[in-house]
């Protein structure tokens, strides 16, 4: 399917992604897992760029562009708005990026969504960073949260977990199947969710380095 999205500038943007080589890693988790907070987290340790799929799509609508029309137009319609669109603004924002190091979050959000996006930027993540919550944590933290969210009552939170389990999962089996996994138990406290998460993102040589001062300090 076409968009409006130019094709000379997509053309560009395949050659200079395959030159950037950006790292990736996708950022899934059901609503309510804290991805979002500890996404931040890792933004200010470790330097990566957080790209959320609907804050783009979002941005876009909100520039006016025909681009953003059609999406628009899209959603007011309850069409699903096509993966090559969503994979487009993500493409744009890391080509505009100086930035190496990219966080996706929310997605791919079904098995269509990471073969399209693969297949068209040519990008494997480095992983997928899972934060894995149960439902009713996650349900717990969504009602008790004061954040004005039409959609945070138990109906809506349902539905969100059901299509999440539906499609998400498909992509984290995938993945899991490759070794690219990387589980978080996201119902601990947040601080202790970090701590996993900073093990996961911290270089195996700058690990050893720690180890190896700590024997030294301790006369080892």
């Amino acid at each position: 399917m076409g968009t409006s999205v130019d094709a000379a500038h997509t053309e560009g943007t395949e050659s200079a992604l395959s030159v950037k080589k950006p790292k990736v890693v996708f950022v899934l988790g059901g609503p309510g897992s804290g991805k979002g907070t500890q996404c931040a987290n890792i933004v200010e340790h470790f330097g990566y760029t957080h790209l959320s799929a609907g804050d783009l799509l979002r941005a876009e609508i909100s520039s006016g562009s025909e681009n953003g029309t059609m999406i628009q137009n899209m959603i007011s319609e309850g069409v699903i708005v096509p993966p090559e669109v969503t994979i487009k603004l993500l493409e744009k924002a890391i080509m505009e990026s100086e930035n190496d190091k990219f966080l996706i979050d929310g997605f791919p959000r079904n098995e269509e969504n990471r073969a399209m996006f693969e297949s068209v930027t040519g990008i494997v993540p480095e992983f997928v960073l899972f934060f894995d919550c149960s439902e009713e944590e996650m349900e717990r933290r969504l009602l008790s949260r004061n954040q004005g969210r039409v959609d945070d009552n138990i109906d809506t939170i349902r539905k969100r977990f059901k299509v999440f389990v539906e499609s998400s999962l498909f992509v984290i089996n995938y993945y899991n199947s490759k070794g690219r996994v990387r589980k978080i138990d996201a119902a601990k406290p947040v601080a202790e969710v970090f701590e996993a998460v900073k093990a996961v993102f911290t270089p195996v040589d700058d690990k050893l380095r720690c180890c190896l001062g700590d024997i030294q300090s301790s006369g080892g």
